[in-house]
């Protein structure tokens, strides 16, 4: 449990870090947005107010070229020249988008309306025209850029956080893989060794109970070998009859567990329970999952296994008496380093997981679990039909 903390506080600090670097740069940024934004404004308000003063100018005078030329030589400022009736004349600035569609312009119109009084020309005998205006294109991009900004430093950060956990995940799993490797090739001649004696035992004493035991720990013991061997490579799935793997692993630990346990097996006798599988593995999950029961009602309590079939699925419920799971850690068990055992490495459901999901292509969940009522895990296979 330490272990996983201790993991995710680091993870949510460099994520926090890097948030932290996000908004002190778009704060900054928004500062010179701000400056830049109310420095356009003066421009457009300044060219309004020259604008207006070349109209009187241009009518003293009767000379509207210079005004016209103030107009066409505008390139950022929108604007939209219309007659006494508000019929659009010309405009400027303005996306082809919107020119080429009347209603478009009569909607952005009707925005310049509600943004700046027009500058009116008046033309003499009563008739005038308007030109009405907004905020320029460059300042309307710049009130969106730090949004635009935002998006891209999350996008950063996502990307970067990923990134970070994909390799740092690779290198677990390296590292994971060539220690059981390693384990594998260690067992392996201590483990020749003691079958070559239990070979021994039962030539000397047949039909020895204790030796029967030796031997099946034995056999154990080369299971273990096996499934270390097996962690990194894709292991070969056959017709695997599951409800037979489980009564096996039960009977074992039935003998070596305290009699205070009680196991109880519930299995549909019409039911099929073959599925594509590699029965070292998947032994190996449901073994683990039984030992963490065992744990977690402390030598005293009852195990209950269920055994169903379902459409194309083979279903392996186990369920204890123990002191249960919360309901936010349902997802965090299967996390390396998670454990609520002191001593515990928190490995053991984080490779069941990869076996059942990566390796079979099944489920493995927490069904449910409550705090001093125990908790049920759910294996699902994908089943082998006739």
């Amino acid at each position: 449990m330490d272990i996983y903390r201790k993991k995710l506080i680091w993870k949510l600090l460099l994520l926090l870090f890097a948030v932290l670097i996000g908004l002190a740069s778009l704060i900054y940024t928004q500062s010179l947005i701000t400056l830049l934004k109310n420095q356009e404004k003066k421009k457009v308000a300044l060219w309004a107010e020259a604008t207006t003063r070349l109209v009187g100018v241009s009518l003293e005078s009767n000379d509207f070229s210079f005004l016209f030329s103030v107009i066409e030589d505008n390139n950022t400022v929108p604007v939209i020249l219309t007659d006494g009736e508000l019929s659009i004349i010309s405009s400027r600035n303005l996306p082809a988008s919107v020119t080429d569609n009347s209603a478009a312009m009569r909607r952005e119109l009707g925005k310049m309306k509600e943004k700046n009084p027009p500058i009116v020309i008046d033309l003499g005998d009563g008739t005038h025209n308007f030109i009405y205006y907004r905020e320029s294109t460059v300042l309307r991009k710049l009130i969106v850029y730090p949004y635009v900004q935002l998006g891209i430093v999350l996008l950063f950060i996502i990307i970067a956080y990923m990134a970070f956990s994909a390799s740092r995940q690779a290198e677990q799993n390296q590292v994971w893989v060539g220690l059981s490797k390693e384990t594998a090739h260690q067992l392996g001649t201590p483990v020749s060794s003691l079958s070559a004696w239990v070979e021994l035992f039962e030539t000397r004493y047949p039909g020895s109970e204790e030796v029967k035991d030796l031997s099946e720990d034995v056999e154990r013991l080369d299971r273990v070998t096996e499934r270390f061997s097996l962690i990194g490579s894709k292991p070969k799935l056959q017709d695997t009859d599951v409800k037979s793997l489980v009564f096996t692993i039960i009977e074992y630990l039935k003998k070596r567990t305290a009699s205070t346990v009680e196991f109880r097996i519930n299995a549909d006798d019409s039911g099929k329970f073959v599925a594509p599988a590699n029965g070292v593995l998947v032994g190996w999950v449901v073994e683990n999952l039984i030992k963490n029961s065992i744990d977690a009602i402390q030598g005293n309590g009852v195990i209950t296994i269920n055994l169903c079939s379902e459409k194309e699925s083979v279903i392996i419920d186990i369920e204890d008496t123990g002191k249960g799971i919360v309901k936010k850690d349902f997802k965090n068990v299967f996390k390396p380093g998670f454990s609520t055992r002191e001593r515990g490495w928190g490995l053991g459901l984080s490779l069941s997981k990869r076996i059942i999901e990566e390796y079979h292509k099944g489920r493995i969940f927490v069904k449910h679990s409550s705090p001093g009522k125990g908790t049920c895990m759910r294996v699902i296979l994908k089943s082998t039909r006739a």
